[in-house]
């Protein structure tokens, strides 16, 4: 066997070429692309597991996030509760008529009720209220500032300030106007 014709040398060489040639078109044909497909699957499972152990720890979480989300609405409703509900025109006047002060607010205006204007994309409505009266200077710094503290969710705006008459009756008295404005509940 160590010498072979050269016919049969080079049948034998022809047939182990045309071998490499099947196994090499066999492979890059076959199998190379099954291997990389068996790497994007690898790849694929690793991510859908990752999303189905991230979806697992929200199914364990889920009774945090309720006892959460309750412990949020809870406080929302308790903020809420100097916010302006059912009849606005009523609530508003009864809130002013409550809040007692020492100055004089002999006119008020009718309510306006409008879009909330301070923060864009607010779910709330406002309610402004125009208040004309005279007061000390001292007296109307104390009624604005114990108004804004009773009634987080209410601004004084506006404020405007002019000597009063002297016909009044004081000369240290100072004609006010400002607007109050107030929330409203999204769903009243």
């Amino acid at each position: 066997m160590r010498r072979l014709p050269p016919a049969k040398r080079n049948q034998l060489i022809m047939v182990l070429l045309a071998s490499a040639g099947l196994i090499g078109a066999v492979y890059f044909l076959l199998i190379s692309p099954q291997n990389e497909e068996n790497r994007k699957l690898a790849t694929n499972t690793t991510t859908e597991l990752d999303k189905l152990q991230k979806i697992k720890n929200s199914i364990k979480q889920r009774e945090m996030t309720e006892a959460t989300l309750q412990d949020i609405s809870d406080r929302l409703n308790r903020a809420e509760q100097d916010v302006a509900t059912g009849d606005v025109y009523a609530w508003t006047f009864d809130t002013l008529r409550r809040f007692k002060s020492s100055i004089e607010i002999p006119n008020t205006s009718q309510p306006i009720l409008s879009d909330e204007d301070m923060l864009a994309g607010f779910p709330y409505k406002q309610l402004k209220v125009t208040l004309v009266g005279t007061a000390y200077f001292h007296d109307l710094g104390k009624f604005c500032a114990d108004f804004e503290n009773n009634f987080p969710h209410m601004r004084l705006v506006n404020l405007s300030i002019e000597p009063a008459s002297s016909a009044s009756g004081s000369t240290e008295k100072l004609n006010f106007r400002l607007d109050v404005v107030a929330l409203i509940r999204p769903n009243s």
